[in-house]
């Protein structure tokens, strides 16, 4: 590869006008095929998740207020939430340690082998639905469909990802930009940390 294809300069003749700083083509938010349990399928260019087991996704939550969706096409097992790269992508349902905290596929949400909340019962997702994620260092909430579920949980520490488990021939649809309801007021898109050197 060339310097051209990392670097562009901008040298407007000599008169101490502003230059460009590197620029490189950031990746996209997408299903980690490197941070996945041994009987999971993703395909969809990283967007759909199937077999059995977890998986993460490719950036962590580190702005303030991050949002994501999955879309669920088949109905099954599975669970929604954040976890750190301790987690054990293997061992399912997630949300028994204190390495995920996850919305079950019952409604509940789990952390640490507590249930920290649960949703109405007349509110559990079911196939068609979108389930919106927000976090923001202290609480996660649950959307369905873009509604508020006033379900929050909240107890996990340190450095999440985006997580997703499926069972029972679940599959689902994640959604890490494009989504189909807007994020709520102050939330957006999960974005990678830029380092400048």
């Amino acid at each position: 590869m060339m310097a051209s294809d990392f670097f562009r300069v901008c040298c407007c003749c000599g008169d101490g006008g502003p230059a460009r700083l590197p620029l490189k083509d950031l990746p996209t938010v997408q299903l980690d095929t490197q941070s996945m349990g041994c009987d999971v399928v993703v395909v969809k260019n990283g967007r759909r998740i199937c077999g059995t087991g977890a998986c993460l996704a490719n950036a962590p939550l580190h702005q303030n207020k991050s949002y994501f969706e999955f879309k669920m096409q088949s109905s099954g097992i599975w669970g929604i939430g954040v976890a750190t790269r301790n987690a054990d992508l293997n061992r399912i349902p997630l949300g028994e340690d204190a390495e995920s905290m996850v919305l079950r596929h019952d409604g509940s949400m789990r952390y640490r082998g507590e249930e920290k909340n649960h949703l109405p019962a007349n509110s559990l997702p079911m196939e068609g639905d979108v389930v919106g994620i927000t976090y923001d260092h202290v609480e996660l909430n649950v959307y369905i469909n873009g509604r508020n579920s006033r379900c929050p949980a909240s107890g996990i520490r340190g450095t999440v990802y985006p997580v997703v488990y499926v069972d029972d021939s679940a599959i689902l649809d994640s959604q890490f930009s494009d989504f189909y309801f807007p994020p709520p007021p102050g939330f957006e898109k999960i974005m990678f940390e830029q380092q400048i050197f």
